[in-house]
């Protein structure tokens, strides 16, 4: 078996071959956007992405035919933000060789070591956590749009090769015309009737008030998470601009005390439903106008919750629950959707664990975020709770 750097559009394509080839008989699996894949690793694209700090390989056997793929980054904004500098590995892919497997993670060690790291968590990605992180270790159904998606032995690679699990996510999934328990209802009645609140849904001719609102929102209910940083206003106006041709005003909601954002419950058509899982990989004209038939003609029954996030200063008060029964209220006057996933509530997130389940989401699938210490007698901690 052979190692070879990825540094050439051949050897790009061969990386994004990988997993087609792999899962050409698994019905679960839906490809995603090469362009998707290929921002993460796009100077210009990808703010986390700087020149010498990522590196992507390729595996391939004595025909040289290619059965295994890693990438491995330092990531500027989190890297020294641990107890320990600790760079990633994502996008791994390999056949079921556990001697195949170890080889990758071998050659992500000893590279994030040169880069003066001290541990690696895995598989995440080079960017925001709401795409490409985690192992999928339960729930194993068609992926969500940039989620990642794989087999169940890789589970055995990551743990025996002496990973451990640094933290799991869960994904929630609720049938949206289940009505709720009557004490939520309850519980919002009395938020609806303070008139300093207020509940909006988004409006796409305001589009850029909502950007602020999103900022202000994420910088308080976020930053304070290990690993994640302050969001700038052009990254807030590039990911919700990028959601632009998607965006269903009808699940985009925020919310209000004194008319200043305090809150907001982001959901989107869940896009592999809506076009991905028939676009081979390529967002093409084709592709997009299947996005717009599917759209137009109400294909897509799943919505995706793609952030949810309530100010510290308004937590423990209804205002998570008041915010998602006014959704939900729009939702049972329409039959656009059927259920919701809820994704990336994380298990030291023990409050949106139970805000979840209050209002009868179930877990759906689990994801692992493994973490490797190179110093094999560090004592190893769990992400804390929060």
């Amino acid at each position: 078996m052979n190692l070879t750097e990825v540094n050439n559009p051949f050897l790009i394509r061969q990386f994004l071959q990988v997993p087609v080839d792999l899962y050409k008989d698994n019905p679960n699996y839906i490809r995603p956007l090469d362009e998707d894949v290929e921002n993460v690793f796009t100077e210009g694209n990808n703010k986390y992405y700087e020149a010498g700090k990522c590196i992507r390989w390729i595996l391939t056997d004595k025909t040289n035919k290619a059965i295994g793929r890693i990438a491995a980054f330092v990531n500027p904004f989190s890297a020294y933000t641990f107890e320990q500098p600790t760079g990633g590995i994502g996008f791994f892919e390999c056949i079921n060789d556990k001697k195949a497997a170890f080889m990758l993670f071998d050659a992500a060690r000893d590279w994030l070591k040169q880069q003066n790291m001290e541990a690696m968590d895995g598989p995440v990605n080079l960017g925001s956590r709401e795409r490409w992180w985690g192992l999928l270790v339960e729930g194993f159904s068609p992926p969500c749009y940039c989620c990642n998606y794989n087999p169940y032995w890789y589970r055995d690679f990551f743990e025996e090769y002496g990973f451990k699990v640094f933290f799991k996510q869960y994904t929630y999934l609720r049938n949206v015309r289940e009505p709720l328990k009557k004490v939520y209802y309850d519980v919002a009645a009395r938020i609806f009737r303070n008139p300093d609140y207020s509940f909006r849904n988004i409006k796409k001719k305001n589009l850029e008030s909502y950007i602020h609102d999103f900022r202000a929102v994420y910088n308080k209910a976020w930053v304070n998470h290990e690993g994640v940083g302050e969001m700038s206003f052009e990254a807030a106006r590039k990911m919700i601009s990028s959601l632009t041709p998607v965006i269903d005003e009808r699940i985009a909601w925020f919310a209000y005390y004194k008319n200043e954002p305090v809150g907001f419950f982001l959901s989107i058509p869940e896009l592999n439903e809506l076009f991905v899982k028939y676009a081979k990989g390529k967002l093409n004209l084709t592709t997009k106008l299947r996005l717009l038939f599917n759209k137009w003609t109400g294909k897509c029954r799943t919505m995706y919750g793609l952030v949810f996030g309530i100010i510290p200063e308004q937590q423990k008060k209804g205002v998570e629950i008041a915010m998602i029964v006014a959704a939900a209220n729009s939702l049972l006057n329409n039959k656009a959707y059927e259920n919701v996933q809820m994704n990336w509530i994380g298990d030291f997130n023990p409050r949106m664990m139970h805000i979840a389940e209050q209002i009868g989401a179930r877990v759906y699938k689990t994801h692992h975020t493994y973490r490797y210490l190179f110093d094999r007698s560090s004592e190893f901690k769990r992400h804390p709770e929060i």
